[in-house]
């Protein structure tokens, strides 16, 4: 018999649905029963995401200054919030847990209207702006990072950290190697979907700038977009660089854990993945991100010493083979960079997160959580 039901409520994105889909089968493996709340394209999840049952719920996006469109939007959210309403009322969950972007805006407004245990988890060291808008109302903010702008409500928080694959948590068994000498030097580069395109037009002609020396050591793993991947295999073909190339890879972990460097964007999962891996990362945060999230994600980072933060706009292909090259040529320093990096890990993020969701549900105050009491 389960020991009660938890709602959780996540937007579309991968970014979102990930660390929910971790703690739902966490909390299946604990006896809780999961019910997921998003937006009207749940059916896209039907059968992939662990829960009892998905229930789409109505919402919008407030980014429009048209007033007209400003009313559809609330009226969405007012339609999601009774839709939330009547599920709550259904199910009588014991928490109900929010995980970012607007689909999570009606139920957690619902759960708050009826009185029942919330709370919500921000990926980034940013708190998005539907997270921001439920932080005074929910009992707990579960944090990825510590976010910056909490405010007032910095005392809800609790830094879980972000949930990684278990394909990250074997990964980080491997130990960083350094490489010395004439030996192979792995360099990983990625960029996510909005991020591959400036690497595939920046890294390749970086390299060839480097030394021939060094250029007969590196091996390149690089993502790049479906439009991008043959001009950027031509170029490290041309270059004799030993090259795998593609716009997915499907393990990632491995070849993260296999890197001596890696250079890449900065959002929450790639950051929280090179931190438990352990790998040296130079971030190039995505310059156009509204919230900027992703620059305040690499600062924290670069602040344990784990990665340095290079916005966009500084990299030149000279700057770059400057980069490639001097972390070529420094081995201690890679390797200490590693270490740092894997100091701020958060490996158990999962647990961390599924513990304070069942002291929430158990209506145990975040400050007493913080002194170790549970459930």
């Amino acid at each position: 018999m389960a020991k009660g039901t938890i709602m959780l409520a996540a937007g579309g994105t991968g970014g979102h649905l990930f660390p929910a889909e971790a703690l739902a089968h966490e909390l299946t493996a604990r006896g809780w029963q999961v019910h997921l709340a998003t937006d009207d394209r749940a059916e896209r999840f039907a059968g992939k995401f662990p829960a009892a049952a998905i229930h789409p719920i109505s919402s919008s996006t407030i980014g429009s200054k048209n007033p007209i469109a400003v009313l559809r939007a609330f009226w969405s959210i007012w339609r999601g919030v009774r839709q939330a309403s009547k599920v709550i009322a259904q199910i009588k969950p014991s928490v109900v847990i929010g995980f970012g972007g607007y689909p999570t805006l009606p139920p957690l407004y619902a759960a708050t209207r009826r009185s029942v245990p919330s709370m919500v988890h921000e990926q980034n060291a940013v708190m998005g702006r539907a997270n921001k808008a439920l932080a005074s109302k929910v009992d707990a903010v579960a944090g990825g990072f510590l976010p910056e702008n909490a405010g007032a409500n910095s005392a809800k928080v609790v830094v879980t950290g972000n949930p990684v694959r278990p394909a990250v948590i074997e990964a980080a068994k491997t130990p960083y190697a350094a490489s010395t000498g004439t030996d192979a030097f792995n360099l990983l580069v990625f960029g996510g979907s909005q991020g591959a395109q400036f690497f595939s037009d920046a890294v390749p002609g970086a390299i060839a700038l480097l030394s021939e020396a060094q250029r007969k050591r590196l091996r390149v793993t690089q993502q790049a977009r479906v439009e991008d991947a043959d001009k950027v295999k031509a170029a490290y073909a041309k270059l004799g660089i030993t090259a795998d190339v593609s716009p997915f890879f499907g393990d990632m972990a491995q070849r993260m854990a296999a890197a001596q460097l890696v250079i890449s964007r900065s959002g929450a999962s790639t950051v929280s993945e090179i931190a438990v891996i352990g790998r040296p990362a130079f971030l190039v945060p995505y310059p156009y991100a509204l919230d900027h999230d992703q620059a305040a994600n690499a600062a924290r980072l670069a602040a344990a010493g784990g990665g340095e933060v290079h916005p966009q706009a500084t990299l030149s292909p000279e700057r770059i083979a400057g980069l490639i090259g001097g972390a070529m040529d420094d081995p201690a320093r890679m390797a200490t960079m590693a270490a740092a990096a894997k100091s701020v890990g958060k490996a158990d993020a999962t647990r961390l997160l599924a513990d304070l969701a069942e002291a929430i549900a158990s209506k145990i105050p975040v400050a007493e959580f913080r002194k170790g009491v549970r459930p």
